[in-house]
C-alpha cells in the first residue's frame, strides 16, 4: 500500500533536501514537537536510515510559559523513543532588541549554533511559514530580499518543507500516530505572526478566491533567483573593477566600471566591495552614500563607514582608509 500521501509528500522533500549533502555530515532536526518539526524528525530518520547518515535531534526549551521544561522533555523522550542519536535539550535566555520573536529567533539560533558542530541542520518551516515570512517583509517595506523570504539551504540549515503546506505536516503526524503539541504561543494574538496566520492570510485568501499563501511562497522562490543572478553579476563586477591594498596604496575599486552598471548591480557590488575590505554590515543608507560617490561627485568629504572606515574618491577610483590614516581625500 506505501505510506499515507501526507507522509509520502514529507519523506521526499526531505531525501531532496539531503542527497545532495555528503552522507558524512549528521543531521540534526531542530524540533519543537509541533506537527511541522515532527513530521520532518521522522522523515529525516526514515531517509538518513536509509542513507547511513547519523540523525540526531535537538529541542530547545525558551522558558517563556509555565510547563515548558517538560515539553523540551517529553520531545527529547520521543527523539529517543523514535531512535535519534544525540538528543539534546538546550535551555535558553530569551532577551535582546526587536521584540520577543526576534529574541527567541536569535537565543534559538544562538545555541543550535554551539552545538551543530559541521553537521547540518533541519528546520521545520512550511510554505506557510514562508507566506507569513513574505508578508512581514512588505510591511517593512525591506526590499527584495526581505521579500525573497527563507532560504531552502543556507549555511549548513536546511528547510525541506518549503513547499509543503501545513496541512501536509499535520496530516503526516496523524497518520504516523505522532503526538502532535500545540504551542499556546501560535494562538497568542500579541505576536504579529499570529495575527497574520489567524487574521491578514485568512482575509486574503478570502478576498482573492484562495490560493494567497501558494502564491506568496512562489514569489519568495522567484526572487530568489534573481537575487542569486543579481549577486553573481555584482561579484563579477567587484572582481573585475577591485584592486586590493599593495605597496603602500590603499584598495580600491573603479568609479567608471561602477556607474556603466545599473543601479541594482553597482550597489550589491559597493557593499560586497567595501565589506569585504573591513567595513561593517552596511545599511542601505550606507549603500546610497556611497553610490552617490560614484554617481553624483561633487568634491565630498570621506564618507565615514561603520568598522573604522572612510572611502573617499580619488583618481577616478574609490578608495579605503582606516581610522588611523587621515591622509584619505580626493
Amino acid at each position: 500500500m506505501g505510506p499515507h500521501p501526507a507522509v509520502a509528500a514529507v519523506r521526499l522533500a526531505v531525501r531532496q533536501a539531503l542527497r545532495s549533502q555528503p552522507t558524512d555530515r549528521p543531521a540534526l532536526v531542530a524540533c519543537s514537537g509541533g506537527a511541522d518539526s515532527l513530521a520532518l524528525a521522522e522523515a529525516t530518520l526514515f531517509d538518513c536510515r536509509r542513507t547511513g547518515r547519523a540523525a540526531g535531534l535537538v529541542t530547545v526549551d525558551h522558558q517563556l510559559q509555565p510547563g515548558s521544561a517538560e515539553q523540551a522533555a517529553r520531545v527529547s523522550a520521543l527523539g529517543y523513543e523514535l531512535g535519534f542519536d544525540p538528543v539534546v535539550t538546550l535551555p535558553v535566555d530569551v532577551a535582546g532588541a526587536g521584540g520577543p520573536e526576534a529574541a527567541a529567533r536569535a537565543a534559538r539560533y544562538g545555541a543550535v549554533e554551539k552545538v551543530r558542530g559541521d553537521g547540518l541542520v533541519l528546520l521545520g518551516h512550511t510554505a506557510d511559514d514562508q507566506a507569513e515570512t513574505v508578508l512581514l517583509g512588505l510591511g517593512r517595506g525591506s526590499g527584495a530580499r526581505s521579500l525573497a523570504g527563507m532560504r531552502p539551504a543556507s549555511g549548513g540549515y536546511l528547510r525541506p518543507l518549503l513547499g509543503l503546506r501545513r496541512s501536509h505536516t499535520l496530516a503526516a503526524c496523524a497518520a504516523l500516530g505522532l503526538p502532535v503539541w500545540h504551542d499556546p504561543h501560535n494562538a497568542d494574538p500579541r505576536y504579529r505572526r499570529v495575527r497574520l496566520r489567524t487574521e491578514v492570510l485568512p482575509l486574503l485568501e478570502d478576498v482573492l478566491a484562495g490560493g494567497v499563501s501558494d502564491a506568496l511562497a512562489r514569489t519568495a522562490a522567484q526572487l530568489q533567483d534573481d537575487l542569486d543572478a543579481l549577486d553573481e553579476l555584482a561579484a563579477r563586477l567587484t572582481r573585475r573593477a577591485a584592486t586590493p591594498a599593495a605597496c603602500g596604496r590603499p584598495a580600491s575599486i573603479e568609479v567608471a566600471a561602477l556607474a556603466a552598471q545599473p543601479d541594482a548591480i553597482a550597489t550589491r557590488a559597493l557593499k560586497r566591495w567595501a565589506e569585504s575590505e573591513g567595513c561593517a554590515a552596511l545599511s542601505a543608507v550606507h549603500v546610497g552614500e556611497l553610490l552617490r560617490l560614484v554617481r553624483d561627485w561633487h568634491g565630498q568629504s570621506p564618507l565615514h563607514l561603520p568598522g573604522g572606515v572612510h572611502i573617499a574618491r580619488r583618481s577616478g577610483r574609490l578608495a579605503i582608509g582606516r581610522a588611523a590614516d587621515q591622509r584619505c581625500g580626493e
